[in-house]
């Protein structure tokens, strides 16, 4: 069975005048990824095959997760496709993948990964927040190179002002 596990990137900071691409997090999003490192391992996130977009928000978003989770050791690789608003293109990555590999970590964008999420699961989240986190579990055997829509149950949705006190 397959499972997809969505963090959107962190709060990202406006105050430079930055490309897009290269935005960093700002202090709230820094924040909001040290409170939700140990809630991603409590929720069933094991951040094996942990894939990122490019762009520095997203980046720092899973290095500062990891550097809150020492003992996991988490390594990413960076996919260039993943720096994408759009949900075809995260279904067209996800496609690619070797059917040996039955679960994955994806950071990056919205609304790409809010709409992933809703055609996948036939869900209706209205917006995966900053530094949200999504669980999706395969209903069936299913295979990467037929994904569509429906193949997936909604099994977690964290936002960090759950946790905040």
């Amino acid at each position: 069975m397959k499972k997809i596990h969505l963090i959107r990137h962190a709060k990202s900071s406006w105050k430079h005048n930055l490309s897009d691409i290269k935005r960093p997090l700002n202090k709230r999003g820094i924040e909001a990824c040290s409170l939700m490192a140990t809630h991603l391992v409590d929720a069933g996130c094991r951040f094996d095959n942990v894939y990122c977009s490019p762009a520095a928000r997203a980046v720092s978003t899973i290095e500062l997760i990891s550097q809150n989770l020492p003992a996991l050791s988490i390594q990413w690789q960076i996919e260039d496709e993943l720096y994408s608003f759009d949900s075809e293109d995260i279904y067209h990555w996800c496609r690619s993948l070797n059917e040996s590999v039955n679960e994955i970590l994806v950071v990056g964008h919205n609304p790409a990964f809010t709409e992933f999420c809703n055609e996948l699961s036939n869900s209706d989240i209205s917006n995966i927040p900053t530094c949200g986190y999504v669980q999706l579990t395969g209903k069936n055997k299913t295979s990467w190179r037929d994904l569509s829509g429906n193949y997936f149950e909604l099994t977690k949705f964290l936002r960090p002002k759950e946790f905040m006190v």
